[in-house]
């Protein structure tokens, strides 16, 4: 790879619980990828938008709001809207297996539960990336 891997992370919506959130993006780093970490109580605009300026290869979103069923699908749907087809969308947090599985089928990446080493996080973002970007 001729430059690290862009990922952004983001907390959208009202949970002011970030750090799962700042773990992630410190241990992405630490993994040599480069993170752009939005704050708390971000919009789905703001996140896509974000994720576009920045040239991003993947979103994290961290969610234990319970709102993860309005949020990933609002995000997913702009991403579709603006062609970003080969940016991947990921998170984690308090999600429930069947929510995760209908999450997947509308076009999400893996998800983790709390708990997730973060080498098997860093693994799944850098083999998405290698085989879904021109890298």
């Amino acid at each position: 790879m001729s430059r690290p891997l862009r990922v952004l992370v983001a907390k959208v919506g009202l949970d002011g619980h970030d750090r799962g959130a700042k773990v992630i993006a410190t241990a992405l780093r630490d993994a040599g990828m480069e993170v752009i970490y939005t704050g708390l109580r971000q919009t789905a605009d703001m996140v896509v938008n974000a994720a576009l300026q920045e040239d991003v290869d993947a979103i994290g979103i961290s969610i234990l709001s319970g709102a993860h069923m309005t949020v990933f699908p609002k995000v997913i749907q702009m991403m579709k809207e603006k062609e970003m087809n080969d940016v991947l969308l990921t998170g984690g947090g308090i999600i429930p297996e069947d929510d995760m599985k209908i999450l997947n089928e509308m076009g999400v990446g893996k998800l983790f539960a709390p708990g997730t080493p973060t080498s098997e996080i860093s693994d799944y973002i850098t083999t998405w990336v290698k085989e879904n970007r021109d890298f």
